[in-house]
């Protein structure tokens, strides 16, 4: 039945039966506990009923591993892959994508229509849904499963999360038929330990047998980072030769700094982690894959990898990544010092994990890790079949307590938290096939309205905390049975009668003055103090012991109602804030005459069709023609501004950019700041960079200036200098398809890709 040389877990077999029964599934369940072989139970099906099944991963690197393992496992023939940049085999029967690449199939844009798209699709696996949670693109995952046809079932494969049920609940109202898996069951246990400095050739368990902290555990001393003692110690070099002899290795060290990550692998140099039969396994492997990439003959970390150690993070060359990535799969490698984006689905699973530390620091400072981070760097550790436990060992610093540790190894996994946010492209596709009030619907199925309960009880709470307060305010017992409108009234009397007891008190002294006594107004004003005192006398507020209580009550009732109107105002506002943050963007676009009469004009279609950090922006700049007379070099350099975040670094590479991507970068920031102004009116921030900082160096390498020369004048990683010159290729292949631009811009943009794309920012 299941078709696998293993006998399926129980949670593997519940899932199998609900894709028989054609229904739509969420897979909840620790990392390495075997989510992808409900996919390929899937992909099995597919192939033998001659439909089609989509496999989205939210990273390039990912589709890249799937396709190639599915290609190896159901024939080449029948797996396809699409990139932003490849397209291999489309029209296969399983085809390997990017999620973002989904998510544009579902848009009746530069992808085709949506029923060709998804003509014969049966299923679509949303491997790493936990994605959702990722600040910048977790929209995507949400628009997928929204637009996704109801008559494909959707496989949302996922890692532990705390609120899984909801996940389910929302999948099954904007989807139906959607059932729920979970399991947190790990094959393969296991087990933490902590490094303490003080004992530097062994690692201490971290927990009892009870779930207490280890008492022998001892919180690291505290010392001047720069002074000589803490200059010699080499933690990571004695974890390293414990892991060594007790024979847990292979593993993978986080580690939240690329320098760090380097700096630990030369610190490791001079162990040796390897027999000479594996010395020759890694020397043949290396020299076969040098023939093909030999432009990592000189690569300065090579000769690391033959003492069994590497490192591996976004600022190294993708080519060196993936020997990397190899060697380690077969064991060879022993140590890979890596950043936590090696811990987001990448196949290399470890017998231990090792955590230099839990906190890290982030764009907004400094901070610990999450529950779920931290799980999924630590479910690295264990491969199944081969390890009958994973051990995950943190290391101890100066700036966490070893209690802070266990509290956080013991902690449940964090709620999936929407992150869906309306942009321009967003508005223009809905509103170029749907009515506003069918994309107000479509809007109003998104994770984040439905879990809009969850996310506005600390504001609910407050509300319902001043309601209560204001109720008992309001109904405070009066010995006289009079009502708050009673003393109001009282009080508006009281003060009617100081004013003309004063009055009175004048007019008499006048009137003595002038050596009369009672005129007609000191009689009128007199008569009138009477009457408004008779009045007040009917309350009996003044005899009352409470009254000056019940004066003070009455000022907190005031403030009370002015703080439970704001605060009803931002619970209503929360609960419509992606309608009107949609309603926000339409208006810009109609300011912009991206829409009229609320569909997307020749511009709008332009823009809806763009993907890019701030779509308007980018429609903006290509329209107004800065582009079209830009020479290759010259346009690959404007684009690569505007795809550059800012960088914190302040130097520059020495080499000026030219003449015309200079004028041209002048105009681009007169339309970001007319652009900002708009946007600001609306409430909107969405980023536009203007960054020139990689311009000089992609215009060089478009003209033909070897990579060693390039690489030379950046203050910045080889990486780094690939994936913006990526990034720039990604917008050029949009210029390519964009329907009424300037055919002279396509030719160039066409151009300036194929110069870019070749050794080493083509590889993969």
């Amino acid at each position: 039945m299941y078709k696998f040389n293993f006998e399926p877990d129980e949670f593997q077999k519940e899932a199998f039966d609900y894709i028989d029964k054609s229904k739509s599934i969420v897979v909840c369940a620790p990392t390495g506990a075997g989510k992808t072989c409900i996919a390929e139970y899937a992909i099995q099906k597919a192939l033998e009923e001659n439909t089609r099944l989509f496999y989205t991963t939210p990273l390039k690197a990912l589709s890249n591993q799937k396709f190639y393992d599915f290609g190896r496992k159901y024939g080449s023939g029948n797996v396809g892959l699409l990139t932003g940049d490849t397209s291999i085999n489309r029209e296969a029967p399983v085809v390997v994508m990017t999620t973002e690449v989904f998510r544009n199939m579902l848009y009746n844009t530069n992808f085709g229509n949506t029923k060709d798209n998804m003509r014969d699709v049966k299923y679509v696996v949303l491997d790493e849904v936990h994605y959702m949670n990722d600040e910048q693109r977790g929209t995507v995952w949400e628009e997928s499963i929204i637009y996704c046809p109801s008559n494909v079932q959707i496989i949302a494969l996922s890692a532990t999360i705390a609120n899984s049920k909801q996940l389910c609940d929302w999948i099954n109202t904007v989807h139906s038929g959607t059932k729920l898996v979970f399991t947190d069951f790990r094959p393969v246990p296991l087990k933490h330990y902590y490094f303490d400095s003080s004992k530097p050739f062994e690692i201490l368990p971290l927990l009892t047998p009870d779930g207490k902290l280890n008492k022998k555990i001892k919180p690291e001393k505290k010392m001047n980072l720069y002074s000589r003692q803490a200059k010699k110690r080499n933690n990571v070099k004695d974890v390293i030769n414990v892991l060594h002899k007790k024979d847990m290795l292979p593993a993978i060290f986080f580690t939240f700094s690329r320098k760090k990550c380097d700096e630990n692998m030369e610190k490791c140099s001079d162990i040796n982690l390897i027999t000479p039969e594996e010395a020759n396994q890694i020397k043949e492997i290396v020299n076969e894959f040098l023939k093909e990439y030999t432009y990592l003959e000189n690569n300065k970390n090579l000769q690391y990898l033959y003492n069994g150690v590497a490192s591996h993070h976004a600022g190294l060359l993708p080519a060196w990544k993936l020997l990397v990535e190899r060697l380690f799969q077969k064991g060879l490698i022993k140590v890979v010092f890596a950043t936590e984006t090696l811990a987001a689905g990448i196949n290399m699973p470890a017998r231990t994990t090792v955590i230099s530390a839990i906190s890290k620091r982030t764009d907004s400072g400094h901070r610990m890790l999450t529950a779920n981070e931290f799980l999924q760097m630590s479910g690295r550790a264990g491969r199944r079949g081969m390890d009958k436990i994973g051990y995950v060992v943190v290391m101890g610093t100066q700036f966490q307590s070893p209690e802070e540790v266990a509290e956080l190894v013991k902690s449940p996994s964090n709620p999936l938290e929407s992150r869906f946010s309306p942009s321009y492209s967003m508005v223009l596709n809905l509103l170029q096939n749907l009515e506003l009030e069918q994309a107000k619907e479509l809007i109003l199925k998104s994770f984040g309205y439905f879990s809009s309960n969850d996310r506005l009880k600390p504001v609910i709470v407050q509300q319902i905390n001043c309601e209560q307060t204001l109720s008992k305010l309001k109904n405070e017992k009066c010995p006289f049975n009079l009502s708050n409108d009673d003393f109001i009234e009282f009080n508006k009397l009281k003060e009617k009668y100081i004013v003309y007891r004063k009055l009175t008190r004048t007019l008499q002294k006048q009137a003595k003055q002038k050596g009369k006594k009672d005129t007609p107004e000191v009689i009128e004003y007199l008569t009138k103090t009477k009457e408004i005192r008779e009045s007040m006398d009917k309350y009996q507020c003044e005899t009352c012991r409470g009254y000056k209580k019940h004066i003070k009550n009455l000022e907190i009732i005031k403030r009370y109602e002015k703080r439970y109107k704001e605060i009803c105002k931002n619970v209503e506002n929360q609960k419509d804030i992606y309608w009107n943050q949609f309603l926000a963007h339409k208006a810009v676009l109609e300011k912009t005459g991206y829409i009229e009469n609320c569909s997307p004009t020749d511009s709008g279609i332009v823009c809806s069709m763009i993907r890019a950090e701030n779509e308007l922006f980018l429609s903006e700049i290509i329209l107004k023609g800065i582009l079209n007379d830009l020479e290759p070099y010259e346009l690959a350099s404007v684009i690569c501004a505007l795809v550059t975040e800012d960088v914190r670094t302040e130097v520059y590479p020495d080499a000026p950019i030219s003449k015309n991507t200079r004028k041209a970068l002048n105009k681009i920031k007169e339309i970001r700041k007319k652009t900002a102004m708009l946007q600001r009116d609306y409430d909107i921030d969405t980023q536009m960079y203007v960054n020139s900082y990689y311009s000089p160096l992609i215009e060089q390498w478009v003209q033909g200036t070897p990579w060693e020369d390039i690489a030379k004048q950046a203050d910045s990683s080889e990486g780094d200098i690939v994936r913006i010159f990526k990034r720039t290729v990604d917008v050029l292949r949009q210029l390519t398809i964009l329907p009424y631009i300037n055919e002279n811009l396509k030719q160039n943009a066409k151009s300036a890709m194929t110069a870019i794309l070749k050794e080493p920012i083509d590889a993969d």
